[in-house]
């Protein structure tokens, strides 16, 4: 049984999940914030890296305010479909065009026909002539200089073009990746291989970091190297004052077949969790410290941590010179079983009680059954939040005995998928769900499962005590 919470614990905030479950987050920071929660350090996974790293240096207003990330702009385009996907999309329906066109000619007939007669019963001659110019086009377009001759030709130019595409959208993904190892497979599996980008969301969520930042000045956004040192020296600066915590976060390195923290921690823990570099074991490997020598990768991670196993390309990061890794590039994605990783982190970091926030809602009971979605990012996202529940499951189970306590703030139902960030059609209240309402429900059940029957509890209790 979980202990009684305590300000006065080392507490650790863990943020996970992917895309849209952004806004939930938001939502969770603002009550979190207004209810004076002290949080010493903040972990994220998933989209929960892009919400802890805003949090950990005072910034998570940036997250929920009116003209803030998840307010102040349509965010459907941040994970979109690749360029050769979305032509093919085209070529498609255009194919099904042309083929389809002379059984339209014919299924007209249906609307000119009654519409002919109608009018002739009325008297009126313009029937008769209706009639007569629909016959005479039907005429004119199955003439064997009509459709017979120029549809084959349209269609073989359509398939050409999709033809055409695959293999330049293939050429140009090997020709622009920055890996320059042998790969195996077809070439046009570089395309149809990861159909989604999320290089829209990298550069949207770095920019708002750099908004952050740069306080009113307006300076360009740098490079990734020099904006992840920026945030690095302002954090380091700043680690125990009032509004910034400690920061860890995790991605799945491919190459080494491994979870891969890296965070900014204070002493002690910042020796036990990384090991300085002439230092012998396994952590050396996958434990990077965002104040020492990987202190240029912190957008390296973030893009790793914003793309979606299988849907998207991994993000590649060259490691220094000077690391485990002697300089190689290797590619980094984000994996919602490492949640259990990142909380076997935070009790290493000396968490004692945890504030587990995910917007996946909990395993649904007999007669909960929903309508499975048919288009192709509403099946993905059933499987993303399908993957996020079971993984905040098992982190639960599996890791819940590291802390004195640990708390999770879940919606009981959440229609909006990992991918809709457009909002979602909502089967059960019969409308439209934005994000900006998912936000408010976050702000409610943070309210509903940790403020009040929590804190607002623990809170009464201790000063009965004294």
């Amino acid at each position: 049984m979980s202990e009684q919470y305590s300000p006065e614990r080392r507490t650790a905030l863990v943020l996970t999940g992917t895309g849209a479950d952004g806004a939930y987050h938001a939502g969770v920071l603002r009550a979190l914030n207004e209810a004076g929660i002290k949080v010493d350090l903040v972990c994220g996974r998933g989209i929960g890296a892009v919400s802890a790293m805003f949090t950990s240096v005072d910034g998570a207003s940036r997250l929920w305010e009116e003209k803030g990330l998840w307010r102040g702009r349509p965010l459907d385009d941040l994970y979109r479909w690749r360029w050769p996907v979305r032509l093919l999309f085209v070529v498609a329906a255009a194919l099904v065009g042309l083929l389809a066109s002379p059984l339209l000619f014919l299924a007209a007939t249906v609307i000119i026909y009654p519409i002919g007669l109608i009018l002739g019963m009325a008297g009126l001659e313009s029937g008769a002539a209706v009639m007569q110019r629909y016959v005479a086009l039907v005429s004119t377009a199955f003439n064997p200089a009509a459709l017979p001759t120029w549809l084959p030709r349209l269609v073989t130019l359509v398939v050409v073009s999709g033809l055409l595409i695959l293999a330049l959208g293939s050429y140009l993904a090997w020709r622009r990746a920055p890996l320059r190892r042998r790969s195996r497979g077809s070439l046009a599996w570089a395309v149809l291989g990861a159909p989604l980008e999320s290089t829209r969301a990298a550069q949207y969520f770095g920019d708002g970091l750099w908004d952050l930042l740069r306080g009113g000045t307006s300076l360009k956004t740098p490079a990734a190297g020099d904006l992840s040192r920026r945030y690095a020296e302002l954090l380091t600066e700043n680690l125990g004052q009032p509004g910034f915590s400690e920061l860890l976060l995790t991605v799945h390195d491919l190459d080494a077949r491994r979870d891969l923290v890296f965070g900014l921690v204070r002493e002690p823990f910042r020796r036990t969790l990384f090991p300085p570099p002439g230092a012998a074991g396994p952590r050396r490997a996958e434990a990077f410290d965002l104040a020492g020598l990987a202190r240029d990768h912190l957008i390296d991670v973030v893009r790793a941590a914003l793309g979606v196993a299988g849907l998207t390309d991994a993000s590649l990061m060259r490691f220094g010179a000077d690391t485990y890794w002697r300089g190689e590039a290797h590619r980094l994605i984000d994996r919602p079983p490492a949640l259990s990783r990142l909380l076997e982190e935070a009790a290493a970091a000396g968490a004692e009680q945890v504030i587990l926030v995910s917007a996946a809602p909990a395993a649904p009971g007999p007669h909960e059954l929903a309508r499975p979605r048919v288009d192709p990012l509403g099946r993905l996202s059933e499987h993303a939040s399908s993957m996020e529940a079971a993984a905040a499951r098992d982190a639960v189970r599996h890791v819940q005995h590291r802390f004195r306590s640990l708390y999770e703030i879940r919606p009981v139902y959440n229609p909006i998928g990992p991918l809709d960030l457009g909002g979602a059609y909502d089967d059960r209240s019969d409308r439209h769900m934005s994000l900006s309402e998912l936000m408010e429900r976050g702000y409610e059940d943070a309210y509903r499962d940790f403020i009040e029957p929590v804190v607002a509890v623990s809170g009464e209790n201790l000063n009965q005590e004294a």
